[in-house]
C-alpha cells in the first residue's frame, strides 16, 4: 500500500516531464539505460518507464533496441527498493516517525492544489511504507511461522532451485518484487533465514517479475510482446549467472573480502544490484542483435497497432503515441488513395 501510494504521487508529480526524459535521452541503448534506471529510481516504478518506452517503440518514436535499453536501466533502478529499505528500514528505524509522515501527507492530499495532492500521496506513501515494515518486523520476530534456516531446503543445488521456487512464487502472489525483497530482508535482519536462503528467494522474486509482464503482453500490441519476451530472456538470463555465482559470493562475504562483508542486510541487497548490473554490462553491447533476434521471434503482423490501454497511465505518452499513430494511419491512407489514382 505504501509502495503504491509512493508511486503514484511521485509519477504524477513528474507528469509529462517522465515521457519527455525518455523521450529526449535515448539516443543510443547506453544513454536509454541510464535514462531508464533515472527515472525508475526517481518515481520508483519500472513498470511506468517500461510502459512508455513499449508505447514509444511501437509509434515509431524509438527503435526497438532504444526501448530495451530503457527495460534494461528500467530494471536495474528497481533495485533501489532494496537499499531504500535497508538504509532507512534498518539503520534509522523511519517507523518511528512514519505516522506523522503519513499524517502530514495525508493534510497536503486535502489542503492544496493538484501538485500538492501529489506531494501528499509521495509522503504518505513513505511513511505508509516504513510503517509497513516496522510490523513485518515485528511479525517475522515474533512468531514461529516462518521457517527457521534448519526448516528450509539445505544450501545445495537442489536446495537453491526449491528457494528460488519460492521466491517465484511470492512475486507472483504479491505481484511485486519490491514487497518480496523487502520481506526478505526483513527475515535476514531477524535471523529467520541466512544469505544463502535470502539471495536464493531474491533471485526467484526477480525472475518472478518476467510472468507478470509475460501475462501482461498477451494479446497486446506488438511492443508489448516484444519488450515481454525480451523481459523474459533477460531475466532468465540475469536470474541464471546469479543462481551460478551466489555461492561464490556468500564465500565471499564470510570471508570478508567484500565491503559489504559486516553487514547482511546490504550484502543482499549489494547481491540483488550486482546480478542485475552484470546482466546490464553483458547485454548493452549485444542489445541491437538481441533486439533483432526478439523481432524475429515475434514478428509484425500488417495492420499492428501502436495504441495500448496501458499508456493511458502516463497522458503525455498516450497523446504523443496516439498522435505518431494517426500519422502513420494517415499515410497509409494517401498510399492507398495514391495507387487507386493509377
Amino acid at each position: 500500500m505504501g509502495m503504491a501510494s509512493l508511486t503514484e504521487g511521485l509519477k504524477a508529480l513528474a507528469g509529462g516531464r517522465l515521457a519527455q526524459a525518455l523521450g529526449r535521452f535515448t539516443g543510443t541503448p547506453v544513454s536509454g539505460a541510464v535514462t531508464g534506471l533515472v527515472t525508475t529510481a526517481a518515481v520508483q516504478s519500472s513498470s511506468a518507464t517500461t510502459v512508455i518506452a513499449v508505447g514509444f517503440a511501437g509509434a515509431g518514436l524509438l527503435s526497438f533496441a532504444q526501448a530495451l535499453g530503457i527495460v534494461f536501466g528500467a530494471n536495474l533502478g528497481s533495485t533501489l527498493t532494496g537499499w531504500l529499505v535497508a538504509l532507512l528500514g534498518f539503520r534509522l528505524d523511519l517507523d518511528r516517525i512514519a505516522p506523522l509522515l503519513v499524517f502530514v501527507g495525508m493534510a497536503l492530499r486535502f489542503g492544496l492544489g493538484a501538485r500538492g495532492r501529489s506531494a501528499g500521496s509521495a509522503l504518505a506513501g513513505f511513511g505508509l511504507l516504513f510503517t509497513g515494515l516496522g510490523i513485518l518486523q515485528d511479525g517475522v520476530a515474533g512468531i514461529d511461522l516462518w521457517p527457521s534456516p534448519e526448516r528450509l531446503p539445505p544450501d545445495s543445488l537442489w536446495g537453491r532451485g526449491v528457494l528460488v521456487a519460492i521466491g517465484l512464487g511470492m512475486t507472483l502472489i504479491t505481484q511485486a518484487s519490491s514487497a518480496g525483497v523487502a520481506t526478505a530482508i526483513a527475515a535476514l535482519h531477524a535471523g529467520q533465514i541466512d544469505l544463502a536462503q535470502a539471495g536464493a528467494l531474491v533471485i526467484g522474486m526477480d525472475v518472478g517479475t518476467t510472468v507478470t509482464a509475460l501475462a501482461a503482453s498477451l494479446g497486446g500490441t506488438l511492443g508489448a510482446r516484444r519488450t515481454g519476451l525480451a523481459h523474459v530472456i533477460f531475466n532468465l538470463f540475469t536470474g541464471l549467472a546469479a543462481f551460478l555465482l551466489l555461492p561464490l559470493y556468500v564465500t565471499a562475504v564470510e570471508l570478508g573480502w567484500l565491503p559489504l562483508a559486516g553487514d547482511h542486510e546490504f550484502a543482499l541487497v549489494g547481491f540483488h544490484t550486482g546480478f542485475n548490473l552484470l546482466g546490464v554490462l553483458v547485454v548493452l553491447p549485444l542489445t541491437r542483435p538481441f533486439a533483432r533476434l526478439v523481432e524475429r521471434l515475434v514478428p509484425a503482423r500488417d495492420g499492428s497497432v501502436a495504441l495500448d490501454r496501458a499508456l493511458l497511465r502516463s497522458p503525455h505518452a498516450a497523446v504523443q503515441t496516439a498522435a505518431a499513430e494517426l500519422r502513420r494511419l494517415a499515410a497509409r491512407a494517401f498510399d492507398h488513395l495514391a495507387l487507386r489514382g493509377r
